[in-house]
């Protein structure tokens, strides 16, 4: 059946579950049959699982993203009113959390290219009071992890890496390696259904290498409970479902293929929108050199496929990336344009998002008075494009076209 005038999704669940049904009903159905809902053996299997893929000594699970942030910071036990460096550009669930427990959000820049935690203004804001800083890897893109534990480690603060968009990329730094959320004090990540780890409802999980950190963490999660009804600290009720879990040790296994179909895709785009960016119609997230750089590092040839002796049987790539492409975000220059470029590319079919329209610090709720121009005109430019691991090409030149006839019709 032709797939011409199909409408394009941001992310196609229905399909990905299509291609993994067998595998994904038969963990569901193992649950139901064992009759271990809460806290059931599918649970520890994927922390085991998920601790063995990320090469980091504790995976605690948790309801959501929100509570893994929640249940990072309680465990640092840090005074009311202490300071903690965030991005603004970012969802709402970190400054959520940092107000909720008496805390002070210290708002900052991200980079116009690619919308991590601008570094080079840490340092300025730190003050006494400060003790975390809380770097976001915006749309699967690792943060500068280097510089950001360097100054950690001269002021003696701590880092909680917000890995909610970017599960299964790889830093790759002068001093530090790692996945996403395993380099700092603690890590956190959501497993909502748009994750490229994503489950069939709400799902979290803390990682980190300290083992007092993690029993700690683990506990808050119960209640506060060290035992069956002994509560040694006010906790929270967080679990992850052994449903859910179960679902996600099955997608746990197609992350890296998932993760390589993303960065085909954005490589994809990038080639064939690159007039564009030239015209200086768009700004792309990858520069030439960084798509060089990711075919070269990822064995990517002419026709899509690996070409490097590190690809598996199945033909996927092993390697990993300091991008994983949660989105694919392009820049509007002529912001005034961007929405009406979201309406052509609707009118084609093709659904688009705006990550995020309105900065944390102009939002009612986490409003402060800081001057942050470079955040709030990406806010008014940026778009994000479909980028699911199960669009085809047919539909990726679909978008293509679609965004070049519109700038040609300006």
């Amino acid at each position: 059946m032709s797939t011409e005038n199909q409408p394009i999704v941001m992310l196609d669940l229905v399909g990905q579950y299509r291609r993994l049904q067998p595998e994904v009903d038969a963990a569901i159905a193992s649950v139901l049959q064992a009759g271990d809902f809460i806290q059931g053996k599918s649970v520890k299997q994927f922390e085991t699982d998920l601790a063995d893929y990320l090469s980091v000594k504790h995976v605690v699970s948790c309801g959501n993203g929100t509570d893994a942030l929640q249940l990072a910071f309680m465990a640092l036990k840090l005074p009311k009113g202490s300071e903690v460096i965030i991005p603004s550009f970012a969802y709402a669930a970190l400054a959520e959390v940092v107000l909720l427990l008496d805390l002070v959000p210290v708002y900052v820049e991200v980079d116009a290219h690619d919308y991590t935690m601008k570094v080079e203004e840490i340092e300025q804001q730190i003050t006494p009071r400060t003790k975390v800083i809380a770097p976001v890897h915006l749309f699967g893109k690792l943060a500068n992890m280097d510089s950001i534990m360097s100054i950690a480690n001269k002021y003696n603060l701590y880092v909680i890496e917000d890995a909610a968009q970017a599960i299964g990329a790889y830093y790759q730094g002068a001093e530090y390696q790692g996945f996403a959320g395993t380099i700092g004090t603690l890590g956190t990540t959501s497993f909502f259904p748009s994750k490229n780890l994503g489950c069939f409802g709400d799902g979290g999980a803390v990682f980190c290498n300290d083992p007092i950190l993690a029993g700690e963490i683990r506990q808050l999660a119960n209640h506060g409970q060290s035992t069956k009804y002994i509560h040694d600290v006010v906790g929270v009720n967080s679990r992850l479902d052994t449903l859910q879990a179960a679902v996600l040790r099955v997608k746990l296994n197609y992350l890296n293929e998932f993760s390589f179909n993303r960065i085909k895709i954005a490589l994809n785009y990038c080639s064939q929108l690159r007039d564009l960016e030239v015209t200086g119609q768009i700004r792309l997230p990858l520069t030439v050199d960084e798509c060089n750089g990711l075919s070269h590092s990822l064995g990517i040839g002419g026709s899509g496929r690996r070409t490097s002796p590190g690809e598996t049987e199945e033909g996927i790539s092993v390697a990993v990336s300091g991008h994983v492409f949660h989105q694919f975000t392009l820049q509007v220059i002529a912001y005034e344009k961007r929405d009406a470029l979201r309406q052509f590319l609707l009118d084609r079919g093709i659904s688009t998002m705006v990550y995020y329209p309105l900065p944390l610090h102009r939002q009612k709720a986490y409003y402060q008075e800081v001057d942050l121009p470079g955040t709030e005109r990406l806010c008014k430019s940026v778009l994000s494009i479909p980028i699911c691991p199960e669009l085809g090409e047919n539909e990726q030149l679909r978008i293509i076209t679609s965004i070049k006839d519109f700038f040609k019709s300006l």
